[in-house]
């Protein structure tokens, strides 16, 4: 079994940043394609960015120039540095392995005063 661990959910205001972190069990880390998805309240879960093997990203536009996605593999681990936060970044944040189908539980960011 696959495990996925998110970290690094906290409340922050507007303006402010956080950095997550998803880490896994898989040693083959390097190769994988890890993706960042978010589910706000009452919203369906939606994709933020993702990374590929050769460390190829793309972003869901309402992210572009504010969140960053990269990867450490020493580490076995990828973040999503967060800047310039808008109570709408106010969400679940998930990551997934691609090419396992495999989640973690979440992390709860709040963007709020």
């Amino acid at each position: 079994q696959v495990m996925v661990v998110e970290s690094g959910g906290a409340l922050v205001q507007p303006g402010g940043y956080l950095k997550l972190s998803c880490t896994t069990s898989l040693t083959a880390f390097s190769g994988l394609t890890v993706a960042w998805y978010r589910q706000a309240p009452g919203k369906q879960r939606e994709f933020v960015a993702r990374i590929r093997s050769g460390s190829t990203t793309n972003y869901v536009d309402s992210v572009k120039g504010r969140f960053t996605i990269s990867r450490d593999a020493a580490k076995k681990t990828v973040y999503l540095q967060m800047d310039n936060l808008k109570p709408e970044d106010t969400a679940v944040y998930y990551c997934k392995l691609d090419s396992y189908n495999a989640w973690g539980q979440g992390t709860q960011v709040t963007v709020s005063y």
